[in-house]
Order: C-alpha cells, then sequence, then structure tokens
C-alpha cells in the first residue's frame, strides 16, 4: 500500500471516529493518545528526517503542501476541534463541525462512500434537531437544519442510487431515520411541521414495496 494511500485511510478512519460519536460525546483518551502519537510519529504528516553524511548537507525538505493539503487540513482538524463533535448549530464551534464532515465527504473514493455519508450527515441532523427542540434557543435554527437535513437526504440518496441500484442500504437509512424524526412532529410548529412531513413524505417512499 503507498504511503499517500495509508495516511488519506488513516486520516478517514480518525474522521470516522469522531463521526460516530453521539452529540454531547468526546474522544477516548485511547483515541487522543494514538492521534497525538501517529502526529508526532510523522505517519499522518509525512515529515520523515532523514540523517545526512557528514561530508553532505541535509537533503532539503520538498514541499508538503502540494501533495497533501486535503490530508494535512483534515489532520488539522481531528487534532483542533474534538468538541465540535458535541455542537450543534447555533454553538460557536458548529461551523468547524460541518467542515470536518464536509471532509469527509470530499476525501470518500466513490459515490457509494460518498452517498453512505452523507446519509450519516442527514442523521447527524436529525439528532440535532431534537436536541434543538429541548433548547430555548432552538427557533429559526430547527427550519435551517430540517432544510440541511434534507438535502444531505437527497444528495446521499442520489448518490447511492447511480452506484447500488436497489441498495438495501437506503431502506435501512429510511427506517432508521423515520425513527428518528417521527416522535419529534409534535414539538414543531407549522412551517417547521410542514417540513418534516413533506421530508417523512419522501422517504416513506424510499421503503415502498419495489
Amino acid at each position: 500500500m503507498g504511503r499517500a494511500r495509508r495516511e488519506r485511510e488513516l486520516v478517514l478512519e480518525h474522521l470516522a471516529e469522531l463521526r460516530s460519536l453521539p452529540l454531547g460525546g468526546m474522544p477516548e483518551p485511547a483515541f487522543r493518545e494514538r492521534l497525538r502519537a501517529e502526529l508526532l510519529s510523522g505517519v499522518l504528516l509525512d515529515t520523515p528526517e532523514p540523517q545526512a553524511p557528514a561530508h553532505r548537507r541535509p537533503a532539503r525538505r520538498r514541499p508538503l503542501l502540494s501533495q497533501l493539503a486535503t490530508l494535512g487540513l483534515a489532520a488539522a482538524m481531528m487534532v483542533s476541534s474534538f468538541a465540535t463533535y458535541q455542537s450543534v448549530p447555533g454553538d460557536s464551534l458548529y461551523p468547524l463541525k460541518r467542515a470536518a464532515e464536509s471532509t469527509l465527504v470530499r476525501l470518500s473514493s466513490g459515490d457509494a462512500e460518498r452517498g453512505e455519508r452523507e446519509l450519516d450527515s442527514a442523521k447527524t441532523r436529525a439528532k440535532e434537531v431534537a436536541t434543538l427542540l429541548g433548547s430555548a434557543e432552538g427557533g429559526p435554527l430547527v427550519g435551517r437544519t430540517l432544510k440541511d437535513m434534507e438535502e444531505s437526504t437527497r444528495s446521499g440518496i442520489s448518490r447511492l442510487e447511480r452506484a447500488e441500484p436497489r441498495s438495501p442500504k437506503i431502506k435501512t437509512f429510511a427506517r432508521d431515520q423515520k425513527k428518528v424524526v417521527g416522535p419529534i412532529l409534535k414539538q414543531l410548529d407549522d412551517s417547521q411541521l410542514a417540513q418534516a412531513e413533506g421530508y417523512l413524505d419522501y422517504i416513506e417512499g424510499l421503503v415502498a414495496p419495489d
């Protein structure tokens, strides 16, 4: 396996581990220590330090930005934004959380993987809506988050259908998502309710018999 591919897979692995945390969760100490050790050793940042013979000048390191810009950005995000994974819309760190999600999607290897990660984002948005409804500051953020949830769902379904027609993952997603969105309907105002019901109508069609 090439070094660049190994680095990419490590970044994806770490981002996926962070994405799996529940809202309010923090990475385990073992995960933080493992990531720190990898960064310091150069595994993720590709910074070897060969020892030059005494009669030669040390070789100048080649610029890494052109080769590993995306990977470096993702690694920096992981190091600096552990706390973002418990944030919800309206929090100061929330934009960083969304940026990390976008990076994870962009680093995906194809439509199937991208589609699944976009559906993961849609699941996260549904959980955020439920959290916002329990907050006095939810307000207009609920409608915006519902909109983002639908956009991620439609994009993810479109990609997954192109890559894996009739994929059972689509039905599984729709069933799971209904269990999260359905119970919050009674807490929504009229405009939010219309959004959520339209969304449920859409995903209901995804679980209909072929």
